[in-house]
């Protein structure tokens, strides 16, 4: 069974349905790598195998967290209104080299980010629920967060959604902060509170965010981080592209040869 990534595309819960009452259903592949939705587990409690396109969105994932730090610093957003309202306006632009990053986990995207935010002279940690000794940073326990935070000039947060990771940075977390840090989220939206992280931006305790991720999407109209001038917002799009796209295929066709073979699968999710 196949099936490209609708969830969250308005079609994901009929598909779904469906999918619940189909009773010969053997496989599930997704396009995307979150699969922290409940309906998940009880396709896996039915005895369905799902499998997932895990690091074909990797790269340009990461192309657009360094994209959003270098524009963070250079104050993209305040010029851009600026430049809406015709001001010729006189803006403190920050080095991005000499920074420090911390990423909340080191899986594909995360250390892709860790990578690439080298090239640019910035120092990087990692911190993950067990460290390997193979990520391209220096890597320490979860248990080290509180730890790091205060030493961090950007927060990038690239970890899954667990019963863990959910709340990851609340309002104690952001106060850790050094004041005026960044915040780019390209995880989940729960990886965050919310409301906690409006209030920290309105203070200045953070700086400035760069959000492609919300506890709610689409983000709803009203929501006040829509006219913050220090937030950045895109629309869960960061690993939007046709390379992308094609990894993910190419994941599924592979998939599929070793399904036909019996052989084990790519990705599988436990």
């Amino acid at each position: 069974m196949f099936s490209a990534d609708l969830w969250g595309e308005g079609r994901g819960p009929s598909f779904m349905k469906v999918l619940l009452q189909a009773p010969h259903a053997q496989w599930l592949h997704m396009f995307s790598a979150g699969l922290d939705n409940p309906i998940f587990a009880e396709l896996r409690r039915r005895g369905l195998t799902v499998t997932h396109s895990a690091g074909s969105s990797a790269t340009p994932i990461a192309h657009s967290v360094i994209m959003q730090v270098v524009a963070m610093c250079r104050q993209a957003r305040p010029l851009a209104v600026a430049q809406s309202a015709h001001q010729w306006a006189d803006v403190e632009v920050p080095d991005v080299e000499g920074r420090t990053m911390g990423i909340i986990g080191l899986g594909s995207i995360g250390s892709e980010v860790a990578r690439l935010a080298a090239h640019f002279g910035i120092t990087v940690i990692g911190v993950r629920r067990t460290p390997q000794g193979d990520e391209p940073c220096d890597t320490w326990p979860t248990s080290r967060l509180h730890e790091l935070l205060p030493m961090v000039d950007d927060l990038v947060l690239t970890a899954p959604l667990t019963d863990e990771t959910r709340g990851i940075i609340g309002e104690r977390e952001l106060a850790m902060l050094r004041p005026g840090a960044h915040l780019v989220n390209v995880g989940r939206g729960e990886l965050v509170d919310e409301a906690a992280l409006v209030s920290a931006l309105q203070s200045g305790q953070v700086g400035a965010a760069a959000l492609d991720v919300f506890v709610v999407e689409p983000l709803p109209v009203e929501h006040p981080l829509w006219d913050m001038p220090n937030v950045i917002i895109t629309p869960h799009s960061s690993g939007s592209t046709p390379l992308a796209a094609q990894r993910a295929a190419d994941v599924f066709a592979d998939n599929l040869a070793r399904w036909v073979r019996g052989e084990p699968l790519r990705n599988e999710s436990a």
